[in-house]
Formats: C-alpha cells, sequence, structure tokens
C-alpha cells in the first residue's frame, strides 16, 4: 500500500509534462489530487481520462496571486486540508539577455517563483497541521546558470534559495520541505519557452528521444517525497554540472559554453 494513498495532493502546472505525469501516478496510488492549469482543455482532457477518481482541477494563472489564493481555498473546501503541495507550474526562455526584452524575464520570474510563493503560502497552514511536504520542481539551472536562460536560471536560482530558507524555518514543525530538479526531462516546457520578445516559442531545439520521460521523472520525485528528501537533482549530466559547478566553477564555464554555442552562436 502506497503511503500516498488517501493522501490530499495539490499539483500546479498539471495538465501536461511532469505535472501530468505526477497527477497520473498519484492517483494510481489512491491519493485525493487538486491541479490547476492555464489550459482548461487539457485539465478537461485528463480529468475525462481518468473518470470516477478524485481528481479536481481548476484554470488558474499561477502567476495570479489571486487565482492561486482561490485555488488553494477550492481545494481546503472539497477535501478538507492539503497535505502535499508540488509546485510545478512553470516556463522557460531562450534568448540571449542583451536581445531579451525584459517582460520575458518578468514573465518567467512571475510563474517560476511568485507561482511558488503564492501557492506556498495559501496552502500553508493545513499542510503545517498535517506536517506534510512542500515540493518545489526546480531545475539544474537554480544551481548553474545556463546562457541563454538566463531570467529561468534567476527563477529557479530564487526557488532554491527561498526554499532552502523555508525549510530552516520548519525544520522543528514536522513539515518536509523538498526541491527537485530535474535536468533534461521530455516534456513541453522548452516548446512553450518564451523568446527574446516573452512571446512562446513553440519549438524545441533539443533532441528529446535522448532524455528521461516525465514518467520516469515523476516516478523518482514521488519516491524522494515518500521519503522526506532534502534535494533529488535527477539524470547523470544533471548532477555532473552540478558537481564541476560546485568544485570546478571556471571549468564548467567553458564546459557549459561548449556545450550551448557553436562558432560563436547559441544553438541549443
Amino acid at each position: 500500500m502506497s503511503s500516498l494513498q488517501n493522501k490530499v495532493v495539490v499539483v500546479t502546472g498539471g495538465s501536461e509534462g511532469i505535472g501530468r505525469a505526477l497527477v497520473e501516478s498519484l492517483l494510481q496510488q489512491g491519493a485525493k489530487v487538486a491541479t490547476c492549469s492555464r489550459n482548461y482543455d487539457k485539465l478537461y482532457q485528463l480529468q475525462t481520462l481518468n473518470p470516477n477518481k478524485p481528481l479536481f482541477i481548476y484554470q488558474a494563472d499561477v502567476s495570479s496571486e489571486q487565482d492561486c489564493h482561490t485555488f488553494i481555498d477550492k481545494v481546503v473546501k472539497l477535501y478538507g486540508t492539503i497535505d502535499i503541495l508540488v509546485n510545478n507550474a512553470g516556463i522557460s526562455m531562450r534568448g540571449l539577455f542583451a536581445e531579451t526584452d525584459l517582460e520575458t524575464l518578468r514573465k518567467v520570474m512571475d510563474v517560476n517563483f511568485w507561482g511558488t510563493v503564492y501557492c506556498t503560502k495559501f496552502a500553508l497552514p493545513y499542510i503545517l497541521q498535517q506536517k506534510g511536504s512542500i515540493v518545489g520542481i526546480s531545475s539544474v539551472a537554480g544551481y548553474r546558470g545556463l546562457p541563454g536562460r538566463s531570467g529561468y536560471s534567476a527563477s529557479k536560482f530564487a526557488v532554491n534559495g527561498w526554499m532552502e530558507a523555508l525549510r530552516t524555518e520548519l525544520m522543528e514543525s514536522g513539515v518536509n520541505v523538498i526541491w527537485v530538479c530535474p535536468g533534461f526531462t521530455a516534456s513541453n516546457i522548452r516548446n512553450a519557452a518564451l523568446n527574446e520578445d516573452a512571446k512562446p516559442m513553440g519549438e524545441g531545439l533539443m533532441d528529446e528521444g535522448k532524455m528521461m520521460t516525465a514518467e520516469e521523472c515523476a516516478g523518482y520525485i514521488l519516491q524522494a517525497i515518500e521519503k522526506r528528501k532534502r534535494t533529488l537533482v535527477l539524470t547523470g549530466t544533471g548532477k555532473q554540472a552540478v558537481f564541476m559547478n560546485r568544485f570546478f566553477p571556471a571549468l564548467a564555464d567553458k564546459l557549459v559554453r561548449k556545450f550551448y554555442y557553436k562558432e560563436g552562436k547559441l544553438v541549443k
């Protein structure tokens, strides 16, 4: 029997990618799940594929404080409490900083950082009562700044630092705080990444066939939640990047530059 059975779990950004994989796995393990997304059609599709299961869907933009507040209120009214919050909703970007409109950075920060803060703020009283878990789906970009993703890296560094502070504050409360940093994972986040003008790119430049699947990633995340881990860095490449940046930062600069650039141009 899964330890997640009958737990009330909130997953933001659950309409696709890692979020959707988390929702489906949680339902299979008997959890009561609530999820939100900006795309109601995809949420509705998810619900129709999981009939007669405890799944609450709600259209919300996590960059909106009011949307987050309303979403959490509706979850508590339906299920009575919240045991686990997974702050998964996120957006990426691609563009050199010198050529990027500042609105791109604002949008990325609003979704990735403030969306995590808002949902956690409103869910925290219930998670404290349940001695539950707060989860942040961050990125290796939160440990190592990536070229062409300056705003994305900034938002994930912010998430990591904020969650570390929160974990320390809540150490004696019984609440576990964990931030998860997937490496390259096959999902829609690159297709939805913003370009220099804050518009969705609509096309990824990475070979997703060589990446960890969203389902694999979700499995590791749920295991880490059940074990109440502090952090989780996924994929060999991700672990190498974190290690190299910590102990050999100058070499990491060169290796990252080589990976993302070709003949002086950003190609990934």
